[in-house]
């Protein structure tokens, strides 16, 4: 897994290309609250200290912010069978971000809303 150092601070590429939905990165443009969700995405085990931090981060677009966390948890379904537990803390962590900063979750209310039609 290759990594990149910003700020002091050492961050997976592929967690940052799938954030930002972009296959090639421009480092320069990554916005600190990607680079937030990116460390507690990776370190899933810091979450309980980042929570305050990542409630309180300025996000310009929240909509797209959202499908970054999306990706995640697309990506990591996609992988789940590669690493079990790796793959699951990764699901958690975005879950709980969205859960915190958007109130619910975007793929549980299409659930909901599909045994409602039954």
């Amino acid at each position: 897994m290759e990594h990149i150092i910003i700020k002091n601070k050492k961050y997976s590429i592929d967690t940052l290309k799938i954030l930002t939905g972009k296959k090639e990165l421009d480092i320069k443009k990554i916005p600190p609250s990607i680079l937030l969700i990116s460390e507690a995405i990776d370190q899933p085990d810091d979450l309980p200290f980042l929570i305050e931090t990542i409630k309180s981060i300025k996000i310009d677009d929240m909509e797209k912010f959202r499908f970054s966390l999306l990706r995640v948890q697309i990506d990591s379904e996609l992988h789940m069978n590669e690493d079990l537990q790796r793959y699951q803390k990764r699901v958690y962590v975005s879950q709980i971000i969205e859960k915190l900063l958007y109130g619910e979750l975007f793929f549980e209310n299409g659930k909901e809303k599909d045994d409602d039609c039954e």
